[in-house]
């Protein structure tokens, strides 16, 4: 137990140290001695998760064991160690309850690891809901899993209207609909659409018109989920050109005549 490679802790039935191993001396700080006899919640683990790990070595101490139960021990240096642990019920020779033993792997560097990639993901999402672009997305079967703020601005449908409907059928006009069903399922192949103009149709019931760029969502595996639109709203351009190509039109029709 001193010498394993593993950190090894224990408690006796009141709550205080009593098993101490090497390993867990070498991750807290804290050697054998100054570790033995004091309470093991109250000294060395956070104080966000005191009550809930005095629950598993209450639990322990009825004969209810945990496994893989992580906590956050306290160091001496004022870091904070993750453990993987499992809380084992200790007994003496005549099967009496005299305290938990806890078996631990230190995974502080794959904890650390997933809070950065999942501070990484937030903020990814805050940069997608709060883009100045739209941005919309499906799943493989068409249905809506993406709604940017943006998105919602311009289309007038918030995100809870527009998630797991029919992207196509719901919002893009009927005359765009089999072009930019083929679009997305090109995407949904691997293969990409850039600067594609389509349709939106608003909750209003008006047209907006959007440049996309139609890109393929692949998942850790490499696997495709869906597609992703990143898209500019060039509705007021269109409408110019709409507006210059019907005075070129009624000026062609006056020089004619």
């Amino acid at each position: 137990v001193d010498n394993a490679n593993a950190p090894i802790f224990g408690i006796d039935i009141h709550g205080n140290v009593n098993e101490w191993n090497a390993k867990t001396a070498e991750i807290t700080g804290y050697k054998k001695e100054e570790a033995l006899g004091k309470p093991l919640v109250a000294a060395f683990i956070v104080p966000k998760l005191r009550q809930s790990v005095q629950e598993v070595l209450d639990n322990a101490l009825r004969g209810n064991e945990t496994s893989n139960y992580e906590l956050e021990f306290e160091t001496k240096s004022g870091e904070t160690r993750y453990l993987l642990v499992n809380a084992t019920t200790r007994r003496d020779a005549e099967s009496n309850i005299v305290g938990v033993v806890g078996v631990a792997q230190d995974v502080t560097e794959t904890a650390k690891h997933d809070r950065k990639v999942a501070a990484m993901a937030n903020e990814l999402r805050q940069l997608v809901d709060n883009a100045n672009a739209p941005i919309f997305g499906i799943d493989v079967d068409g249905n809506v899993n993406e709604w940017n703020a943006m998105t919602a601005s311009i289309t007038g449908y918030s995100k809870e209207e527009a998630f797991e409907k029919p992207l196509v059928s719901t919002f893009i006009v009927p005359k765009l609909q089999k072009s930019v069903q083929e679009v997305l399922d090109n995407a949904l192949r691997g293969n990409e659409t850039s600067n594609y103009e389509l349709e939106f149709r608003t909750k209003s019931d008006e047209t907006r018109y959007l440049l996309v760029n139609a890109t393929t969502r692949r998942n850790a595996d490499g696997h495709i989920v869906g597609v992703v639109g990143v898209a500019q709203d060039v509705t007021e351009t269109w409408k110019r050109d709409q507006a210059v190509t019907a005075m070129a039109n009624e000026l062609r029709q006056l020089v004619d005549n």
